[in-house]
């Protein structure tokens, strides 16, 4: 669990609460304008989201450890580059590689490892590793790069950024991840071993899925589109909090101060959400992520104080941290672990895609009219809708609802 969290925590570099402490950097040294940004970013995402369900198969046929050893270097790497752009062109490849590698792939694989250990304290076990995630992640990264950009450039940070990557997951996820716990005799859940395979499994019985099977499910798609919702308004809002803030007469230090206050939530959240994901159904937990990414889309037009800016992400923080909760344990919960690789690849692609199309009409909006709020406005219905179908359609799949061959 400590290693999956640290693998999730180390994708930061990658992900838009940390790309978005760089773009008026981008934009200043680059001279590129913020809606070009922003399509860079959105086509780059949505290209790097392609190669997620090869990813997810490799991680079924070679195992979490080798895999995130691999993906580990990449990413690293990919961060080094990004010390290295100097036009429009290197900035999308290098937005391209680090969605691909951090947010993509290393996430996938982090996520895969710690569900393939447990089955009954799935939830629970995930929502422990959330904190861990939020605290450190969503807390902490926006901070230190906060921190080390007057002290080292952006330029030298991201390098940095990218060998702390490369050496600590490449050691830590070949020393601690490990693919399950039957090739050791173990049992999901921290079980007592089997005596030479003499003694019956205490593991619940599962229901392993193929990706096809998944495919035909009407949950499937209603989890991939709430997951896409939420990734690309999260991500819209994120990438551009600093001009968010700045437009509501609020200082752009505090947009980076606000990540703490996200995290805390999300952390909490997270742990109490996969806690009652044990217990109530997913669906309850689901919708109401949903229906809190809407209050804060709306509350991100008049955000009038620093009290309000604070609230504003203590509700961002449980949008993140309730979905996350969700999108870690359900897949595995309702589809089994023989086949979760290629599922989440699948699904990861819907959500990264929508991650992508998150920034670019945020930032042509402002552009065109100087202000976010008819984005922000019209873009809360699609959450909220989402999160009524979520509470009529989302249940646990029968293989007598697929359709008929």
């Amino acid at each position: 669990m400590g290693a999956g969290a640290l693998g999730t925590i180390m994708t930061s570099p990658g992900q838009t609460y940390s790309v978005s402490i760089f773009i008026d950097y981008f934009i200043r040294e680059l001279d590129i304008s913020r809606s070009l940004v922003s399509t860079l970013y959105t086509v780059a995402t949505l290209i790097g989201s392609f190669a997620l369900p090869f990813v997810g198969r490799q991680i079924d046929r070679r195992g979490p450890r080798v895999m995130v050893v691999i993906i580990s270097i990449l990413f690293g790497l990919a961060c080094i580059y990004m010390g290295f752009v100097q036009n429009a062109v290197m900035l999308g490849i290098g937005f391209i590689a680090i969605r691909m590698m951090g947010q993509g792939s290393l996430g996938i694989v982090s996520i895969n490892v710690v569900n393939r250990w447990w089955i009954r304290k799935r939830g629970t076990i995930n929502g422990v590793k959330g904190v861990l995630v939020g605290l450190l992640g969503l807390g902490g990264f926006p901070n230190l790069i906060n921190f080390l950009i007057p002290w080292l450039g952006w330029r030298t940070t991201y390098m940095v950024l990218g060998v702390m990557v490369l050496v600590i997951m490449g050691i830590v996820g070949w020393v601690f991840f490990r693919d399950q716990p039957e090739d050791y005799g173990l049992e999901p859940d921290g079980g007592p071993p089997r005596n030479a395979g003499k003694e019956a499994s205490t593991a619940p019985i599962e229901d392993n899925w193929t990706l096809a099977e998944v495919l035909k499910t009407k949950v499937f798609w209603i989890v991939g589109l709430s997951g896409a919702s939420v990734a690309m308004l999260s991500t819209g809002l994120f990438f551009h909090m600093v001009s968010i803030f700045r437009d509501n007469n609020l200082p752009p230090e505090i947009a980076a101060v606000v990540f703490l206050p996200i995290a805390l939530t999300a952390a909490v959240t997270h742990l109490g959400g996969g806690m009652l994901l044990d217990r109530i159904p997913i669906r309850i937990i689901l919708s109401s992520g949903l229906f809190l990414q809407a209050v804060s889309l709306i509350m991100a037009t008049s955000l009038q104080s620093v009290m309000m800016g604070y609230i504003y992400g203590i509700i961002l923080g449980a949008t993140s941290g309730l979905f996350t909760a969700v999108s870690s344990v359900i897949w595995a919960k309702y589809f089994g672990r023989l086949h979760l690789g290629s599922i989440m690849g699948t699904y990861s692609t819907i959500t990264v895609g929508g991650s992508a199309l998150g920034p670019m009409p945020f930032g042509i909006v402002r552009d065109l009219v100087g202000s976010y709020n008819i984005i922000l406005q019209f873009s809360a219905i699609i959450p909220f809708v989402l999160g009524i179908l979520c509470l009529i359609w989302v249940k646990n799949p029968q293989r007598s609802d697929l359709p008929k061959a």
